[in-house]
């Protein structure tokens, strides 16, 4: 009677680190293929950023007005983009969700693959998915006028800009999957997503609302992120507020996704490894 061989176990930690990459990836290869299986979801997920560009751009912008003139478009656009980005929490948390629920995090943590391998698996899979959102949005964003003006190396540092907070919110995402007791629990953890996203730069300036509420999208997370993909596009906007936060928004565009990362994904190991069997 034959017997399965025993799995190799990575004893140096070059060794663990290139298996645990390649157990990360293989997870990975599995949440896209899922992904790519239901079409529906796809076009769900591509034409969701085109109709916010036709909502916003056509039916709010003309009401709009940017501080100091300029194409409402042009301001709107990089907004959208890390809006976006920050919504994507919404399917990351799901995601987890939904695999603790039915055992599958559980079979995968019963199987001879790297701890790890999960958690950096679905980080990986949702930052493919977002890229390709991402790249969706720019296209609309170029159909309805929208350019660039910076030169191609500032256009991509402003996507990576927007990709790295995707990433981090990767990592708030999966945290919060794994702690949420059930499916059910997921709308109300995720109900005030959409309000922060809109208190923030993304459709108006700080300095057109209430001083109190200005002050709150200023500090804003989010604003960072626009704020400095619209100097590196090059679109148009309003001047810096003048709180330090506004004044250093290119900085802290690294700053605030470089701390939820240093918190929320060791959070996220640490949680993956605790759970019960």
């Amino acid at each position: 009677m034959s017997t399965l061989p025993a799995p190799v176990i990575p004893t140096t930690p070059a060794a663990r680190f290139r298996y645990a990459v390649a157990d990360g990836w293989v997870v990975a290869r599995r949440y896209l293929t899922h992904w790519v299986q239901e079409p529906g979801r796809i076009v769900a997920g591509l034409v969701f950023p085109g109709m916010m560009v036709l909502l916003f751009g056509y039916v709010f912008g003309s009401a709009m007005q940017v501080p100091g003139g300029g194409n409402y478009r042009e301001f709107l656009m990089p907004g959208l983009f890390a809006m976006t980005m920050a919504m994507g929490i919404a399917v990351t948390v799901t995601a987890v969700v939904s695999d603790t629920s039915r055992g599958i995090t559980d079979r995968f943590r019963s199987l001879p693959m790297a701890r790890s391998a999960v958690v950096t698996g679905r980080s990986i899979a949702d930052m493919v998915n977002s890229l390709l959102d991402l790249v969706v949005l720019l296209l609309c964003g170029l159909l309805v006028g929208w350019q660039w003006h910076n030169g191609p190396g500032s256009a991509l540092a402003a996507v990576g800009l927007l990709l790295l907070l995707r990433f981090a919110l990767v990592w708030v995402g999966i945290y919060l999957g794994l702690i949420l007791p059930s499916p059910e629990a997921v709308t109300v953890v995720l109900a005030p997503v959409y309000p922060l996203t809109m208190i923030a730069n993304t459709f108006v300036s700080p300095q057109q609302m209430p001083s109190w509420l200005g002050t709150l999208a200023e500090w804003n997370p989010l604003s960072a992120t626009v704020t400095a993909t619209r100097e590196l596009f090059g679109n148009a906007g309003p001047a810096a507020g003048g709180s330090w936060v506004a004044e250093n928004a290119m900085l802290m565009a690294v700053v605030w996704p470089a701390v939820l990362i240093a918190v929320f994904l060791p959070l996220s190991v640490r949680r993956y490894r605790r759970l019960s069997h």
